[in-house]
Order: structure tokens, then sequence, then C-alpha cells
């Protein structure tokens, strides 16, 4: 997968949040976006999962030399994010069998696995609603992750999680997805640890 963002631009009203960003982003690597809060890092991540249009320039993604249709880029991506809210009705079972009726697992995950990979196999058959926010967190992170698309969104990564659920977001970054397209919206060095390149927002005001 590639990823070309091509004078990327963004403004509210008559305020630029960025503008004239050109980079190519491609898989097996890691990038990180950074900038201080309210820079418009959280924003360019949804112009990358498809989400929000930007107000100048594109973003093309290809993948094996063909373009992909932007209108069907969600079927690529992957993305965990402060904002994106889980159905709370729902156990952790039933979140991702809902999951996968829309985007496949990687092969070979089992739902039960999954859940005990990021520490909620005694939750597996809890509401959501009675999760803290760091159960919540890690089952996020758990969608994301096992999610079979070559696009991985981590918006604030570390969000709610305490050391132990750092540790289990930094092993499951190392081993969990080595041949991606990793894109990591953050200001905390914890959650773009042996990034392989750094886009700072403020370079594009």
């Amino acid at each position: 997968m590639i990823l070309s963002l091509n004078n990327i631009g963004k403004r509210y009203n008559y305020e630029w949040i960025f503008r004239n960003l050109s980079t190519t982003l491609e898989s097996g690597n890691r990038y990180a976006i950074l900038g201080p809060n309210g820079a418009g890092k959280s924003t360019l991540l949804k112009i990358l999962s498809g989400s929000l249009s930007p107000s100048e320039g594109k973003a093309v993604f290809s993948q094996d030399g063909v373009e992909i249709n932007i209108d069907y880029i969600y079927q690529y991506v992957s993305i965990v994010a402060p904002y994106l809210e889980l159905i709370e009705e729902y156990t952790l079972k039933e979140l991702f069998h809902f999951h996968h009726q829309f985007k496949p697992f990687i092969k070979g995950s089992s739902f039960k696995e999954m859940a005990a990979e990021v520490q909620l196999k005694n939750a597996f058959n809890k509401e959501i609603r009675y999760y803290s926010s760091g159960m919540k967190q890690r089952a996020k992170l758990a969608q994301a992750f096992f999610s079979d698309t070559p696009i991985l969104l981590l918006d604030e990564p570390c969000t709610n999680l305490d050391k132990e659920g750092v540790q289990l977001y930094q092993r499951l970054l190392s081993e969990q997805v080595k041949t991606r397209l990793i894109i990591i919206s953050s200001n905390s060095p914890e959650e773009y640890i042996d990034s392989d390149e750094q886009i700072h927002i403020t370079d594009y005001k």
C-alpha cells in the first residue's frame, strides 16, 4: 500500500488548520504525526481515513499499482481514536462478531484469542458499558490491530491506558503490524516509539 499526499490542506471557515502537506507513505513503515493539542493531527487522520475531505489537494491510495477509489478506502483502513465510541450494550464477544460482518479479522484469530491478547479474557461476555476506560481502550486496540487491513491509523492510542496497557500496546505494535502502513497521531513519545519518520503538523501552517 502506498499513500501519496499531494498538497493536502484543511480549513474551517477562513482559518487554515494546515496546508501544502505533500509526502509519500508506504507499507512496512511507521509514521508519526506530531504536534500540540489542537494543531490538526486528528483532522489529518480523519482525512486519511476517508471520513473527512480536504479543502485542497488530494490523498491518493494505491495498492499493487492500482489506485483505490476514496469512497471505498474504509475497507482498507482500521482506526483507533478517542472520538470513536464502542457499542456499550454489546459484550466484547458480540462487538467482535458485529465488527467482523463489515471487516474481516486476521486469518486464524479467534475472538477468544483476541480478547486474551488484550487482557480481556475474563470480560469476554461482559457488557462494555461496565468496562473501565482502560478496558474500553484495549477493546478498541483489539478491533483495529486484528482487523485484516493494510492501513492502521492510531490517534492517541494509549489514551486511558496504565503502564501495563502501554506495554501491551507497544507489543502489539511490534508483533502485529510488520507489513502494514501505520500512521500514529500523538504528542507522547511512548505512543510512536521506533517510528520510521516524523511529520510535524506545525510545519504546514
